[in-house]
This record gives structure tokens, C-alpha cells and sequence, in this order.
């Protein structure tokens, strides 16, 4: 393999209080490719360190920390059946059944930590729309998320592809997962000029597995972006 690039994560794009955002991490190595991604994380992608990036001649890329592998990256094709969007008013009204807002494991994640304020974190929070088979929040991208055209950078797309697909895995019966594979596809632009519809369902479960996904529309229905999610339950001390 040969070195690409290096890559650091920012501590504002954390998951854990100490770890890389699962989708934002997975982003870094998907946006080097052209296409559908699978991303799968390793070890926890730490945050503020340098960590370098090499592709393998058939194209697929691995993200380590000095010995320690964290996560690789390989182009595919995503095949999934999506679901009509609901409409903005429907996202609204779900989120307001958002699990978390008062009980967060992680209050300060990037993507659906409650303590994060609009303009430094996403502010996803989704909730059921009518019952556990989808769900679904607004998504007004900030004016730092978004490149000079005014359409949302890449990873922070990956990003809100990412723990809306755990809260649609995972149902009523929240547990401490992992994102272990994110599996994901950027369509068309994402523009930030007005809210968006981030909606998620559940694809199954098996033991400590769990899969869901995400997609992200815009007003009119257009589904922008869409992802496949793995969540890997922590076994019990």
C-alpha cells in the first residue's frame, strides 16, 4: 500500500466525549473515493491526532494511528430500498419524540448530542413518525458546514448519515452500540439554503447486530443521500 494523505479529526467532531463521530470518520475516508462507500471502524478514530491514510492498488484505503488500524474504506455499490420521505412538518413534529433530549449517553456528539448549540453541532434528533418503523427529524445545515457554493461538505453528509440510523436500529430499547460499517451514498448536491428531512428505519437485528438507514430529502422528496448502518451492542462487564 502507499501513503495518500494524512488526516485529523477535529475534537469538535467528536461521538464519545474522546473519540471521532462515527459518520464524520467514516466521511474523511469516503470523500477520497468516488461513488458509494463501505466504511468500517476498528478502534475508536481519536481526535486532534495525525493519522495517516494509504490505498491499496485495487483502490480501497486504510486509516491508522501509528500500528493500530482504524478504519478502511472500499468502493462499492449500495443497493436498498428507500422509503418516501415525510414531509418537513412530519420531521418536525417526530423530533419532538426524540428519545434523548434529556437522557443523552453521549449529550456532547456532533451529530445528535442535545448539548450541542445549532451553529457548533447538527442537531439531528429524530423520533418516530407514526411508530418504530420510521422516524425522522429537520435539518437545518449552519452556515460552517456548507463549502463555497453553498452546498454541505461531503463528511459532514456522512455525518448525518450516521446516528440517525442507530435511534431507527435500536427502537425503544436503547443500548450502547458501536458503529461498526457505514455503508453510504451521496447523490446530489446537499444545498443549506433551507431545512432539510433526515428520516431512518430499522433493517434488523442479529444478537449484538443491529443494522438501520438513513436518508436525507429535501423539501419536494428528493432523497439526496442515503446510508446502510451495522451497530454492534457492548457486551456486559
Amino acid at each position: 500500500m502507499t501513503v495518500a494523505e494524512t488526516v485529523t479529526i477535529p475534537s469538535r467532531f467528536n461521538g464519545p466525549p474522546n473519540s471521532g463521530n462515527g459518520g464524520y470518520s467514516c466521511g474523511v475516508l469516503a470523500i477520497m473515493l468516488e461513488g458509494a462507500a463501505q466504511v468500517r471502524l476498528y478502534s475508536p478514530p481519536p481526535l486532534d491526532t495525525q493519522m495517516r491514510v494509504s490505498r491499496a492498488d485495487d483502490g480501497s484505503l486504510e486509516m491508522h494511528h501509528g500500528d493500530t488500524l482504524i478504519g478502511s474504506a472500499t468502493p462499492t455499490t449500495l443497493e436498498i430500498d428507500i422509503p418516501p420521505a415525510p414531509t418537513l412538518a412530519q420531521a418536525r413534529e417526530a423530533s419532538g419524540r426524540y428519545l434523548c433530549q434529556d437522557d443523552h449517553m453521549y449529550p456532547t456528539c456532533y451529530v445528535c448530542g442535545p448539548e450541542r448549540a445549532p451553529d457548533n453541532g447538527l442537531c439531528l434528533f429524530p423520533g418516530p413518525v407514526h411508530d418504530w418503523n420510521l422516524l425522522a427529524c429537520p435539518w437545518q445545515p449552519s452556515v460552517d458546514t456548507l463549502d463555497k457554493a453553498g452546498n454541505v461538505r461531503p463528511e459532514i453528509v456522512w455525518s448525518a448519515l450516521d446516528c440517525p440510523g442507530y435511534f431507527a436500529a435500536a427502537g425503544e430499547d436503547l443500548e450502547v452500540t458501536l458503529l461498526g460499517e457505514l455503508v453510504g451514498e451521496i447523490f446530489a448536491d446537499v444545498p443549506g439554503d433551507r431545512p432539510l428531512v433526515v428520516y431512518s428505519w430499522p433493517m434488523g437485528k442479529d444478537g449484538r447486530k443491529a443494522w438501520g438507514a438513513t436518508a436525507i430529502a429535501n423539501q419536494e422528496g428528493e432523497v439526496l443521500a442515503v446510508s446502510r448502518s451495522l451497530w454492534i451492542t457492548l457486551k456486559p462487564n
